[in-house]
């Protein structure tokens, strides 16, 4: 059995698509594994007029069980709910009444966790009077955690993180990216750090190239208001591929520790080569899908501008100004309407300075290089391509792979990300959390990106549905003599 953890969650937007499709379902995981047993209490809060039965119900339709479990019952019994203007002063001394309630009912010691599943403008808002109020005068922890974005440029960032630095420490703030939550990122740390095999050879002198690929076989779907004000760039460069790049470009850790680690992820970014207008154009390929098969084009789709150049694409190579990465290019893309859905890390070697193999007399293909593959999502585990000579006659070499895949029952018995993230939250470890610094640092680096696209004109729509995006990409790591390791029609 987990131990037991003892805390009052606030939900602001406690009735929206993200509370009732992740995070109930993840606190009932908890729930089930005894991480949440009796002392911890639940307030969803919104506009939507709701009394505490009808919020109860709600949340049980979203646990996906049967009628009769006793375990969600119990567990929804916990929860209650207050109608809430964030911008109301007097709305949060109904909120107080109400969690200091809560808090003698299920010996809580003071200890509060604020979940701010809401638009970011109202962050400071809210934080603002959860100080003012009183909601945070206890003698137990009180900690905040907010969705991305992190704002939509430095500038924005810098005044979100003022605004709730007025109220909570850096230590108390969880910036939560969902994607730091899942297993094979987590697993990047233990193959770099708990295999000298790996780590020895995790470097410039030994590593040819690095890619990340965040592929999305869908399109905007029914986020396009917010995803046109957005964008490949921002939506996904900005946090989930940075956050990546920097475990993978990061010095091993004093320790194992949420300070150590964010410490020299910190430094990695600090290194990451903030490029100028030239550069930026040369090293950044940016799309928007056409029409396809029965999908419409981009600019067909609904709440889309018919004139947008929004970006649903885009690929960049990366370069660290530091020892160890030094001349070791970092090639990311990420797009809307790829040809599947899939997440993966390739690690690509360089090769043997002499092939002994492939002189004339032996007919030989050229050795390839040696590629270590972590896949992230929807399948967890590790490929390592190896050279070998073939089985027959005379000595010709050939590619084989060593996997390693997460079978069917320990995937299954797999935490959800925001199961993870939120144990995290109430442990008060912030090791797969965004620190402001990181947050700061990546947006800097973007910013300079999307400068120099807001002064160009792209040539909208520039690929199809079911592609790996725009031919400039693939011309983008070809300039350099190399290739995506995941290619269509290789």
């Amino acid at each position: 059995m987990a131990t037991e953890r003892t805390s009052l969650f606030i939900f602001f937007g406690g009735t929206g698509d993200l509370a009732y499709r992740k995070l109930y379902p993840s606190m009932f995981n908890l729930y089930k594994k005894g991480t949440l047993r009796e002392h911890f209490g639940v307030i969803g809060t919104s506009r939507e007029k709701l009394t505490d039965q009808q919020f109860q119900e709600n949340v049980f339709k979203s646990l996906g069980v049967a009628k009769t479990d006793k375990d969600a019952e119990k567990f929804v019994s916990h929860f209650v709910y207050e109608a809430h203007d964030v911008t109301d002063k007097a709305h949060y001394q109904v909120l107080k009444k109400r969690a200091d309630e809560l808090d003698k009912t299920y010996k809580l010691n003071g200890n509060r966790i604020f979940y701010l599943s809401l638009a970011p403008s109202f962050f400071g808002t809210v934080a603002g009077f959860l100080k003012t109020e009183g909601l945070t005068d206890t003698d137990g922890f009180d900690r905040v955690v907010i969705e991305k974005p992190f704002g939509r440029d430095f500038d924005s960032a810098q005044q979100l993180n003022d605004a709730l630095s007025k109220s909570f420490d850096e230590e108390q703030i969880f910036r939560i990216d969902h994607y730091l939550g899942k297993e094979m990122i987590q697993n990047i740390e233990a193959v770099r750090f708990g295999n000298t095999l790996v780590e020895s050879l995790w470097n410039n002198r030994y590593i040819d190239n690095i890619q990340v690929t965040l592929s999305e076989k869908l399109g905007v779907e029914e986020r396009a208001s917010y995803y046109d004000n957005s964008g490949a760039l921002r939506d996904m460069v900005q946090n989930h591929i940075m956050q990546i790049v920097s475990l993978l470009a990061m010095e091993q850790p004093v320790s194992f520790t949420d300070v150590d680690i964010r410490a020299e992820k910190v430094k990695a970014l600090r290194s990451l080569r903030v490029y100028n207008v030239a550069e930026a154009s040369t090293n950044f390929v940016r799309g928007q899908y056409g029409a396809g098969d029965n999908q419409r084009a981009y600019r067909d789709e609904d709440n889309v501008p018919h004139d947008s150049n929004n970006d649903t694409f885009v690929a960049g190579k990366l370069l660290f100004d530091n020892y160890r990465w030094s001349g070791t290019p970092f090639y990311i893309r990420t797009g809307k309407m790829l040809a599947d859905k899939f997440t993966r890390v390739d690690v690509v070697f360089k090769k043997p300075l002499i092939d002994i193999f492939s002189f004339p007399q032996n007919h030989n293909a050229p050795l390839e290089a040696n590629v270590l593959t972590m896949y992230i999502e929807p399948h967890a585990g590790f490929t390592l391509r190896l050279n070998a000579k073939t089985n027959g006659q005379g000595f010709q070499t050939e590619p084989i792979n060593l996997d390693y895949f997460v079978d069917a029952k320990d995937s299954k018995a797999t935490p959800e990300p925001y199961e993870r993230l939120i144990h995290d939250v109430m442990k008060g470890d912030g090791t797969n959390f965004s620190s402001w610094q990181e947050v700061s640092y990546a947006w800097r680096f973007v910013d300079q990106i999307r400068k120099v696209w807001d002064l160009q004109q792209p040539q909208f729509p520039n690929y199809t549905p079911g592609s790996m995006g725009p031919a400039a990409a693939d011309e983008l790591i070809q300039r350099d003599h190399r290739q995506w390791v995941y290619r269509l029609n290789k």
